[in-house]
């Protein structure tokens, strides 16, 4: 027992007598919490200067960025068989019950004035059942929408009960060059408030396929999802553009809507409520260098007129088909798609100058532009349908397709959210509605209001040598 006492007590010893305390063993770290010199003492002085405005727009501007979040119902796409249009005939007359489930999304916007009227995406907001946004002191309110304009994708809502807000500064999208710095700061993957930094990598994008109205500012400072509408800014903290789409498929490579653009949409969205545009009647296509030097033309610049609307602003003027429009109330025309961001961007009723190119000389004419939602705008041979028609976009097949013998109307524009999304797409060509054959636009329009009223379409597709059945209906 003595023997076993005495081996307890040398192992406490042996435990309690250590090297060193804790206090010293801890001592080789206090250095370390001792003021040190800086690796780098002589930094040059224009990095400072630009790290000391990065630092002023980001604590200036971010009070006035908001992080949206919403909750839309997406109807839930039932399975293939109960849209074939033989499913009536094995399982009855009775329609499918929809389903839908609720998905929330995130995105950001920039606050305008201080009654709380906020800028931001359409597809952000798009239908939104609630919407809620935090401010940059954690504050969340409630808001509605006030206007939606899809064809460029601006929204403008408003905040229910607030006021006194801090407001963003619009700047001159006009005068940016390539080379700029850019400054994104938004939302992505929730992240609050995140700053990003690059240049404008270039502007005047197009044909990019996003949006009906397209020209954008490209940049490379970091975009991600959840920066949708929010601002694009130079050094000094001025709104340049709204950021608005990325290439998933690149990095460094995001969109923004120049800010000139937006104005007069966000003023119309104020007042109206929708944004109308201007409408000159024609159908147009690219000036290539073939066609330039067929024409005498020197530049490969302009809109071809490949046909003149009956009744349009453009037949009263006395354009013509084969006139080359090079000039829009006094601004140069590069391409069809900046003739029409041009035409949509002049005011009802107003009277504008056209310049034509025709049998080798340059004629002025004069014109007064039409709403596009006017009756002239949309009849049927000259008005694509709206979106409303199940999310289809269509035109007159072109003449050289229709000489070979192909008949019907061409799709130029799916609705992403539509269910034609799934089984349509750009190129293909609409022969039959509800069994029903369809030669040209007039006959595509009387078919597809009539399908309207049933609520569902049977719509016979043909995407190069193949030929296919689509079922839609209303949502």
């Amino acid at each position: 027992m003595r023997l076993l006492l005495f081996l307890i007590l040398s192992m406490i010893t042996v435990i309690a007598v250590p090297g060193c305390s804790k206090k010293e063993a801890t001592a080789p770290f206090t250095e370390s919490s001792r003021p040190q010199d800086a690796p780098v003492k002589d930094v040059p002085k224009d990095i400072m200067v630009s790290q000391q405005a990065f630092m002023a727009v980001a604590k200036t501007v971010t009070p006035s960025v908001v992080n949206i979040s919403t909750v839309t119902r997406k109807r839930v796409i039932q399975p293939f068989f109960e849209f074939s249009p033989f499913f009536d005939d094995f399982f009855g007359g009775g329609q499918p019950r929809p389903r839908y489930r609720k998905e929330s999304s995130l995105g950001s916007g920039f606050i305008i004035n201080k009654e709380g009227y906020i800028i931001t995406n359409d597809h952000v907001v798009k239908n939104a059942e609630t919407i809620q946004v935090k401010l940059s002191n954690d504050k969340v309110y409630n808001a509605r929408i006030v206007g939606e304009d899809p064809k460029t994708d601006i929204a403008v809502i408003k905040l229910i009960g607030a006021g006194d807000l801090p407001v963003s500064v619009l700047g001159d999208s006009d005068k940016l060059q390539v080379g700029q710095w850019a400054i994104a700061i938004g939302n992505p993957f929730g992240l609050d408030r995140t700053v990003t930094v690059g240049v404008i990598s270039a502007t005047g994008r197009s044909n990019m396929g996003i949006e009906t109205y397209e020209d954008f500012i490209q940049t490379d400072a970091s975009i991600n999802p959840g920066n949708s509408g929010g601002p694009l800014l130079n050094v000094y903290g001025e709104v340049i553009g709204i950021n608005t789409a990325i290439v998933a498929a690149g990095q460094g490579i995001g969109f923004a809507i120049p800010i000139n653009m937006a104005k007069t949409v966000i003023t119309q969205l104020i007042k109206k409520g929708s944004v109308p545009r201007g409408w000159l009647g024609v159908s147009i296509q690219p000036v290539t260098e073939d066609i330039a030097r067929s024409f005498g033309l020197n530049k490969t610049k302009g809109a071809l007129v490949a046909e003149v609307m009956s009744g349009s602003p453009a037949e009263r003027a006395g354009i013509r088909q084969g006139d080359i429009i090079t000039q829009v109330a006094g601004k140069e025309i590069k391409d069809p798609k900046q003739l029409q961001i041009i035409v949509a961007e002049i005011p009802i009723g107003q009277k504008t100058s056209v310049t034509v190119f025709r049998d080798g000389k340059s004629l002025s004419l004069s014109l007064t532009i039409v709403s596009s939602d006017s009756a002239e705008a949309r009849s049927p041979r000259s008005a694509e349908p709206s979106s409303g028609w199940f999310g289809l976009y269509v035109e007159e097949i072109p003449r050289s397709m229709r000489k070979s013998g192909v008949k019907g109307v061409v799709v130029t524009q799916v609705d992403p959210e539509s269910q034609a999304a799934e089984s349509i797409q750009p190129g293909d060509i609409i022969t039959s509605v509800n069994q029903r054959r369809v030669a040209n636009l007039d006959e595509y329009a009387k078919a597809i209001k009539e399908a309207e009223q049933r609520g569902s379409v049977a719509l016979l597709v043909n995407r190069g040598n193949t030929s296919i059945y689509v079922v839609l209906r209303l949502r």
